[in-house]
C-alpha cells in the first residue's frame, strides 16, 4: 500500500461513514467510497478490492440491527447467503472471462429503470403481500443471479436483492431491505475473498474504513426501521439514479 496522509485517510473514513448509512438504507454505499478512494490515489482495480473490504461491513452490521429489530431471522437466512457467497465468488472469477464493458453498457438503463418504478410503482409500503415464487425457488434463481452480478460488476447489488424481496417474496419495502442485508453482506465477501488473490487491497484503510461503515450502518437502520418505506423510497431513487448517472459520467 502506498503512503497515504492521515487527513487523507480521515477522509476516506469519513466517506465511509456517510456510505454505511446510506447503504443501511437504500444500498448504493460503493457510490461514495470507490471515488473516494480513487481520488485517494487507488487506482480502480485496487480501489474496488477496497471496496469490497469495507463494504462487508455495513450490510452485516445493518442485518445485526434489523434483526434485533425483529425484522429478519439471521439464522434462516444462511442457505440464501451461501448461495450469494459462492456465486458471487464465480462472477468474481469471470471478470476477465465475460464482455464486462459490454455489459456495463445497460446497467445505467437498468438502475434508472429501478428508480422509475420505484418511484411510480403504487402500493410499494411496508406491508407483505403473498409470495410468488417458494422460498426454494427464490434462494436457487434470484439470490446467485445478484451474488453473481456482484462479484462481476456490482453496483447496485443490494437495491437488486430488496426489490426481488419485495417483487417476488411478497415483502413490504423495511421488510425487504432488511432481509438483503445479510446476502449482500455475503456476496461482498465472496468478490473480497477473490479480490485479495487477484489484487492488492489497501487493507489497514479498508479496515478503518470498515469500522466506519458499521457507524454509520447503525444510524442508518435505526433511522429506517422508525420511517419504514416513507424514507427508504425515496432514498433508494436518488441513490440508483446516481449510480446511473455516475456511470454514464465514466464513458462520456
Amino acid at each position: 500500500m502506498a503512503d497515504i496522509a492521515a487527513e487523507i485517510v480521515l477522509l476516506l473514513v469519513l466517506a465511509a461513514l456517510i456510505a454505511g448509512f446510506i447503504d443501511s438504507i437504500a444500498g448504493g454505499g460503493g457510490l461514495v467510497t470507490v471515488p473516494a478512494l480513487v481520488l485517494a490515489g487507488a487506482d480502480p482495480v485496487t480501489a474496488i478490492a477496497t471496496n469490497k473490504v469495507q463494504g462487508i461491513f455495513a450490510p452485516a452490521s445493518a442485518a445485526i440491527a434489523y434483526a434485533r429489530a425483529g425484522l429478519v431471522d439471521l439464522r434462516a437466512q444462511w442457505p440464501m447467503a451461501l448461495a450469494a457467497f459462492v456465486a458471487s465468488i464465480a462472477g468474481a472469477l469471470c471478470v476477465t472471462l465475460l464482455p464486462v464493458d459490454t455489459l456495463r453498457l445497460g446497467l445505467p438503463i437498468l438502475l434508472i429503470a429501478v428508480a422509475l418504478f420505484v418511484a411510480l410503482k403504487p402500493g410499494l409500503d411496508d406491508l407483505d403481500r403473498a409470495q410468488r415464487v417458494t422460498p426454494l425457488l427464490f434462494a436457487a434463481t434470484l439470490v446467485p443471479v445478484v451474488g453473481f452480478y456482484d462479484g462481476l460488476l456490482g453496483p447496485g447489488a443490494g437495491s437488486f436483492y430488496m426489490l426481488g424481496f419485495v417483487l417476488l417474496a411478497g415483502r413490504g419495502v423495511l421488510r425487504a431491505t432488511a432481509e438483503s442485508k445479510l446476502l449482500n453482506a455475503a456476496s461482498n465477501l465472496g468478490g473480497l475473498l477473490t479480490f485479495a488473490v487477484i489484487a492488492e487491497p489497501w487493507w489497514v484503510v479498508g479496515l478503518a474504513m470498515g469500522a466506519a461503515q458499521v457507524a454509520g450502518a447503525q444510524m442508518g437502520t435505526r433511522l429506517a426501521v422508525g420511517r419504514g418505506a416513507r424514507l427508504i423510497k425515496p432514498l433508494l431513487v436518488v441513490v440508483t439514479t446516481a449510480m446511473a448517472l455516475r456511470l454514464m459520467w465514466e464513458w462520456v
